[in-house]
């Protein structure tokens, strides 16, 4: 794509935060090998080849192509030295015009869970989607028994909107969900 925009880059103290490249391929097939049975409970199933290297490229290749078509900003969260992917946020679903909003999903490392790193993430992400973005909304929803989820999403300033009945089938079952959204901040 001759004038592709080119890829933003966010850095914070302890965490470098790249859009999805193929280039992440090896790197995410390591953390989905790793983090299987820690992120099963709280995703959907996932087809097989999921976790290849093929099929972390293809995701990934999509990941940049979303971006430069202004469809989706999926961030691969990085260690600084690029070494570790560590965790995944996704603002997916962007819808421009008058709504100008997104659903936020996430992921972290079970080994890097508890130390604030999935905040430090977010922060910076959100950051960029009301500044850089423009957006006015971001939505993100969890499983009733997340208290980790809930607890996060509360410090990051999501407010709790309502309770979608049978909203996805995570793990293979249809699961309620608590519905949250943080907006931009007000000029």
């Amino acid at each position: 794509m001759p004038n592709a925009p080119r890829l933003p880059l966010l850095t914070t103290a302890r965490l470098r935060l790249e859009i999805g490249q193929a280039q992440h391929a090896a790197r995410m097939r390591d953390y989905l090998e790793r983090n299987r049975e820690h992120l099963a409970p709280w995703e959907p199933l996932r087809p097989q080849g999921f976790d290849s290297l093929a099929g972390c490229q293809a995701r990934l290749e999509q990941a940049t192509l979303a971006f430069e078509q202004g469809r989706a900003l999926r961030w691969v969260v990085l260690t600084p030295d690029r070494q570790r992917l560590i965790g995944v946020c996704n603002f997916d679903n962007l819808i421009r015009g008058p709504f100008q909003a997104c659903h936020l999903g996430y992921a972290l490392d079970q080994q890097c869970q508890g130390k604030g790193l999935m905040s430090e993430a977010l922060q910076a992400a959100l950051a960029y989607a009301f500044e850089q973005q423009g957006l006015n909304r971001v939505m993100a929803n969890y499983l009733p028994e997340n208290q980790r989820s809930a607890a996060l999403l509360r410090r990051l300033g999501f407010e709790r909107e309502g309770y979608a009945r049978r909203y996805l089938k995570i793990n293979g079952q249809w699961r309620d969900h608590i519905l949250t959204a943080k907006l931009a901040p007000e000029s």
